[in-house]
């Protein structure tokens, strides 16, 4: 009686392989189950396939178990003993990275093909030992025929997604897209992170057609988590994006920003998203696509209070500080009107919608962050730079009884979409040629900007006459627009940018209170170091090298 166990590669320990996961193969019967035993429990076949999403990647524990944003120019870990501080440093290497995603890659890659080769009877498979003939049962074996047929598309997408996560981080990967009988037939070598673009773009082009448009649409909302063909489209144009920036277009081949440019254009077409109005409230409890035409693809999480506890201040009960927000980002954010004594009067409302102050009234009391007061940064755990987390948490939540609030984290939403539209089309056409597409680049940063609850002043062709100009304008509205959601530091690789923004210092302010009023002073809260060229792309991990015996090549400069 042969048993079920298959090896991905030397890249994943059969351990790795079959990691329980909430709900699903969790118990030994799970991990060696028989031909005989698969057949009869048609069930399981849905437990595979909801385990190819279990590698998603939820941005909310991403270092630290916290957000990526500590890595960047965004922000400061509240302690030094952290491991974005390691990072930061500069002392990560093939033998240690705290971002090690290589194996969580290969993981969600091996879930994929084995659900996909194991489902390939899938009809006969969901209709072992069941009632086919009466009309319920009839109507539900067809229903679960739709559903496993969509999971198969939905898992070819997946694949693309953690291929993409791979690329970004250390360009060309093994592609792997079958499972293995041993290790040895598992050792692969690289392919080029141009072979892994075109293969993403075509798994997905061949994959729109058995996905649903929305789960809302198809009257499953229960479903929304799961991917749509606006959630492929936007992994699409995502790659095509990083394909086209300096980092993997040294030539800058307009050709890729074109084809970039297409892919969002591709979904603006579909006329199914839109700018939500209230930013601070996006991010809140009902992170769904139900709830707002703005979120294309997140990730569905249970109720709870984990980043409040991990991020209200330690002056608020149940706070523990976290990610502190830099003075560095403060300042990219624009004023509607100055105000000379209040340096946070008049600024972009998207500001304090993401970041909390001195003065700030936040977790139901008056942040005291100035020399003296309850938020003093000379005492233990309170903000290193000054400033305070507010983007993604629920303002006064009660962590002393422990009230929780339902979150999920926006992999995709059309602001994203509109940045990446204008970012390619002005690189490919200018400011204000838009050929055949809906948009110009202008018209599409504008409408961010313009939007309801936002309302900034338009780029207009006296702000920004050139490409050049404008270019700088979109970087700037990715940085404030995107802030905290684990964009930063991937944009400033892929434009090249890292070693220039990377090697500054993280600024903070101390407050004084000086004859009744504030004064805050800039000041230097941590070095930063990053070394360039090698650090652009990580490095592949060294044991997986051993592993290989060689057959895996190593990035250069590690």
């Amino acid at each position: 009686m042969r048993k079920h166990i298959i090896y991905l590669s030397a890249i994943l320990s059969l351990t790795a392989c079959f990691t329980s996961c909430e709900g699903m193969l969790n118990s030994k019967e799970d991990i060696y189950l028989t031909d005989e035993m698969l057949d009869t429990k048609y069930t399981q076949l849905f437990n595979f396939a909801n385990k190819t999403y279990s590698n998603v990647q939820n941005g909310f524990n991403d270092i630290d178990d916290n957000l990526f944003a500590t890595v960047s120019d965004e922000a400061q870990y509240v302690t030094t003993t952290s491991e974005a501080q390691r990072f930061n440093e500069g002392s990560w290497n093939q033998f240690y990275n705290p971002d090690n995603f290589y194996a969580k890659g290969y993981q969600g890659i091996y879930d994929v093909n084995y659900f996909l080769e194991y489902s390939v009877n899938y009809k006969k498979q969901l209709a072992q030992n069941r009632d086919t003939l009466s009309a319920d049962n009839k109507r539900k074996y067809a229903d679960d025929i739709v559903d496993i047929e969509r999971f198969r598309s939905e898992a070819r997408v997946l694949r693309c997604y953690y291929y993409f996560e791979l690329i970004k981080r250390y360009g060309g990967v093994p592609l792997v897209t079958k499972t293995f009988a041993n290790a040895e037939e598992a050792n692969l070598p690289r392919e080029s992170f141009e072979t892994i673009v075109d293969y993403i773009v075509k798994e997905i082009d061949g994959s729109l057609a058995g996905l649903v448009t929305s789960w809302d649409a198809a009257g499953m909302p229960a479903k929304d988590g799961r991917v749509t063909q606006g959630a492929a489209l936007c992994i699409k144009a995502r790659t095509l994006l990083y394909a086209a920036s300096p980092l993997n277009n040294p030539t800058n081949d307009k050709s890729k920003w074109v084809r970039s440019a297409q892919a969002f254009q591709d979904i603006i077409a579909t006329g199914r998203y839109a700018l939500f109005t209230d930013y601070q409230t996006l991010f809140l409890e009902n992170v769904t696509t139900d709830k707002s035409k703005e979120i294309i693809w997140s990730v569905r999480m249970s109720a709870n209070n984990q980043m409040e506890r991990k991020n209200y201040p330690i002056g608020t009960a149940g706070g523990n500080t976290g990610v502190c927000p830099s003075q560095n980002l403060v300042m990219a954010y624009e004023h509607k009107t100055i105000n000379a004594t209040n340096p946070y009067a008049g600024m972009d409302p998207r500001y304090a919608a993401s970041i909390a102050n001195n003065g700030t009234t936040w977790t139901a009391r008056q942040l005291e962050i100035w020399t003296g007061g309850v938020d003093d940064q000379a005492k233990k755990n309170t903000s290193t730079t000054g400033y305070y987390l507010k983007k993604f948490l629920n303002d006064n939540l009660n962590l002393t009884n422990d009230v929780t609030k339902n979150r999920g984290w926006i992999i995709f939403r059309y602001a994203e979409i509109l940045l990446g539209y204008a970012e390619a089309m002005n690189e490919a056409y200018g400011p204000d040629d838009k050929q055949s597409n809906t948009l110009t680049a202008r018209d599409a940063l504008n409408m961010i900007r313009l939007r309801t609850g936002v309302a900034m002043k338009a780029i207009t062709v006296a702000l920004a006459p050139d490409m050049l100009t404008l270019q700088a304008k979109i970087k700037n509205e990715r940085r404030v627009e995107l802030a905290f959601e684990d964009h930063r530091y991937w944009d400033l690789c892929r434009w090249k940018d890292a070693e220039v923004a990377l090697n500054q210092p993280i600024l903070g302010v101390k407050v004084e209170k000086i004859d009744g009023k504030f004064v805050y002073t800039e000041f230097t809260v941590s070095e930063r170091k990053f070394i360039a060229p090698k650090m652009y792309l990580y490095p592949i991990p060294q044991s997986e090298i051993v592993k290989t015996g060689g057959k895996l090549t190593q990035n250069p400069g590690w």
